[in-house]
């Protein structure tokens, strides 16, 4: 068995780990230049690739052993989900929410994998991360991890679609805040709050769409290496991530939903402003005119030389007001 010794990131560039599944939940490390000495004998071989690093390529590229085509198909920038077969191999892009960083907790990060009976190669781009791999990693090192391709593979996809419960749930703890909230909240906070909201679950929505497609053809698929444990899990797997696309359907219409109600109140609101402000214009309309037809600069002008003239204008606007609301109220505009 090779040397156990830990292998630290960043003295294999490229590479972020591999391993060879011992097949009882246990695993042991290697390095680049430990790649070209595995065979199949040994065990399942789990290679954990940066995408983006040029010797992580040329290794893919070159020393792998995968046909040129699907190597490219496999290092590509296409990251929409998808699984093609390749006689008794598979290759899948599937996406997973990286819940390692607050700010980014909608992150979806891709991850390209080769799969088949004695390997699986999984890529990743270098600012991309997923706690996923990290806590199948960690199980196998405390040797309580998958023990085969089949099972590893399965793994994998049921911890990326797992890791999508608690954002949907925030998703959906939102959803639920806004709507007691409407009325109370702030009219611009909460249109910013719902369109966040939408964007989000349309995002979500865009490749989780697709990755139940593909997983669903896993439960169909002739794979040797996939046992019919692997294929009902699998099947699990493809249900639960059904479950969050209604839940995201779900969260999309509630939010419209409340986004027509704020429209709705918006304009409302907007409506009493209007109507104030015409109440108050046909208040002082009258004393308007009266003002304009006693301020005109010509002869004529009743009682201008008299000193309590002024003060008689001043009355006769004062009594015109409750004669005014009492006739706006007897015309049912008040």
């Amino acid at each position: 068995m090779p040397d156990q010794t830990s292998l630290k990131y960043g003295e294999q560039p490229g590479l972020r780990f591999a391993c060879v599944l011992d097949g009882r939940g246990g695993c042991y490390d290697l390095g680049w230049d430990q790649l070209g000495s595995w065979r199949s004998e040994q065990g399942v071989l789990w290679v954990h690739l940066e995408r983006d690093d040029e010797h992580a390529q040329r290794w893919v590229r070159e020393q792998s052993g995968i046909d040129p085509i699907v190597a490219e198909a496999l290092l590509a920038e296409d990251t929409r989900p998808r699984i093609d077969d390749y006689d008794d191999s598979l290759l899948a892009v599937l996406r997973g929410v990286n819940r390692g960083d607050e700010d980014r907790k909608l992150d979806l990060v891709p991850i390209h994998l080769w799969v088949d009976a004695n390997r699986l190669i999984s890529l990743r781009d270098r600012d991309h991360f997923l706690m996923a791999l990290r806590h199948i990693r960690e199980a196998l090192v405390a040797g309580k991890g998958p023990k085969n391709a089949g099972e590893l593979f399965s793994s994998i996809a049921e911890k990326i679609v797992a890791y999508l419960e608690p954002t949907i749930a925030e998703l959906e703890d939102d959803a639920d805040e806004l709507d007691g909230s409407l009325l109370q909240r702030d009219s611009h906070q909460c249109r910013h709050a719902l369109s966040e909201m939408r964007r989000q679950s349309i995002h979500l929505r865009r490749y989780l769409a697709p990755q139940r497609e593909a997983l669903f053809r896993l439960q169909v698929e002739d794979a040797t290496w996939l046992s019919k444990r692997d294929k009902i899990r699998m099947r699990e797997v493809t249900d639960k991530l059904l479950r969050y696309l209604e839940n995201l359907d779900s969260i999309r219409d509630r939010a419209t939903i409340l986004h027509e109600d704020l429209a709705a109140q918006i304009a409302e609101q907007q409506a009493r402003a209007t109507n104030r402000l015409t109440l108050v214009t046909a208040i002082l309309l009258p004393p308007s005119l009266i003002a304009g037809l006693l301020g005109s600069n010509v002869e004529g002008i009743p009682f201008h030389d008299h000193p309590w003239a002024f003060y008689a204008v001043l009355a006769a606007v004062v009594l015109m007001f409750p004669i005014e609301i009492w006739v706006l109220r007897r015309l049912k505009w008040l």
